[in-house]
């Protein structure tokens, strides 16, 4: 045993064998205890190379895939991270941890709202509903942090030719978002009674949050050190740099950060072409730009014509907070599941031009809070997304007499 425990090429080769050996049918229980039996810790980068090999001798990546989950659960907890590196703070290394662990926190929510299902009377059933939705609207945010990986790292590791574990984790990102769909719309079916609700978790509910978790796994303790080996400095940053295009999955990262040879403009470095923007009847620098929609006496949020939030002002009182987890996320799972369809309904009527505005107003906090919606469209007529806009009139209703220019004094 010990032969193998300090030869890489042994590690290695009984490593494949048992693989393999889940290949031919095999229980995971039955290969965990002869894994356990021979090896007591495997670095994380030959079980990386072990699946390259296994791609590269013929075995098909969809079978690979079909194993990904099973040879995963054998490995767990005996992968050997102890030359992982420090990651600073804000890395997108660092960004994806911090979503992992909001994911399963989430997952840890609707797996205890599942478990109390049995307790729950029938009129109780439509409430839990309910809460099942919301959190699966958040769960699809985990789509974001799948495409920071396919778009953003996977290109790089692929230069490396290290091709193998991207083109597997991808195969399961699609499965688990599938999955994730399949629930969302189990859940928008009407007359859900409790027994069919227990089913529904049993079937696909648990098994779209368990494939979310165990990835989260697989990232940690294979796909992340691998990459933080492989990868250099300037590639780290480039993956940041173009990170917020995509967007964040739950949380909105504190830190953003950037290698100590970049400069102090991350406006410049963020937008990477001009920093002038040029209008028909003016121009502004980005800086200028921004200064003005954050000082604007509105909160702003643009939807585009995809559904997807792209945009929100920050100014300093904002009516309605928001981070950078809901850019890019569709806008449908920005709202509670009660009222999402008002919002279908309002983005159908600005599609097809039936409306172009739907204004609402509200009493909160002791203020009257002013919100519209505003279709937006080019030259053309052709719709370009929607226009949120949420202000605080309180002190405008409240107005009497006049207070000219002349009249200013501080």
């Amino acid at each position: 045993m010990s032969e193998i425990i300090n030869n890489s090429k042994e590690r290695k080769s009984k490593l494949k064998a048992l693989i393999l050996k889940l290949h031919e049918g095999a229980s995971e229980q039955e290969v965990r205890d002869e894994l356990l039996q021979s090896l007591s810790q495997i670095p994380y980068g030959e079980v990386v190379e072990v699946e390259q090999e296994l791609i590269n001798e013929g075995l098909p990546e969809e079978e690979v895939l079909r194993l990904c989950d099973a040879h995963s659960a054998v490995l767990h907890g005996n992968v050997d991270l102890s030359a992982n590196k420090e990651i600073p703070d804000g890395h997108p290394v660092d960004t994806l941890i911090k979503e992992n662990e909001a994911l399963r926190n989430l997952g840890k929510l609707i797996k205890e709202l599942i478990a109390g299902i049995p307790a729950n009377t029938e009129s109780e059933i439509e409430s839990v509903i309910l809460q099942l939705r919301g959190f699966f609207n958040n769960l699809m945010d985990v789509d974001k942090h799948y495409q920071r990986k396919e778009y953003l790292l996977f290109p790089f590791l692929e230069k490396l030719d290290i091709t193998g574990p991207p083109k597997v984790m991808w195969g399961k990102h699609d499965e688990i978002r599938e999955q994730i769909k399949g629930s969302i719309e189990l859940l928008q079916t009407g007359n859900i009674g409790k027994d069919d609700l227990l089913f529904s978790a049993e079937m696909v509910l648990l098994p779209a949050v368990s494939g979310v978790i165990d990835m989260t796994v697989k990232e940690e303790e294979i796909l992340l050190p691998m990459s933080l080996d492989a990868l250099t400095e300037p590639d780290w940053y480039e993956i940041q740099k173009q990170s917020i295009e995509i967007g964040f999955c739950l949380i909105d990262p504190k830190t953003w950060w950037k290698p100590a040879w970049v400069g102090n403009n991350i406006l410049k470095e963020m937008n990477k072409t001009s920093d002038h923007v040029q209008l028909p009847s003016g121009s502004f620098s980005v800086e200028e730009l921004l200064a003005i929609l954050n000082t604007l006496p509105v909160d702003m949020t643009f939807v585009d014509k995809d559904d997807k939030v792209k945009y929100f002002s920050q100014g300093n009182e904002r009516i309605f907070q928001r981070n950078r987890a809901i850019l890019n996320r569709d806008v449908r799972h920005c709202h509670p599941p009660a009222s999402a369809h008002i919002v279908d309904k309002i983005i159908d009527d600005f599609k097809t031009g039936k409306a172009s505005r739907a204004p609402f107003w509200i009493n909160m906090k002791g203020k009257m809070i002013h919100i519209e919606y505003f279709a937006l469209r080019n030259e053309a007529g052709e719709y370009l997304g929607t226009l949120e806009m949420s202000h605080d009139i309180s002190v405008y209703r409240a107005l009497e007499g006049e207070q000219r220019i002349l009249s200013y004094s501080k």
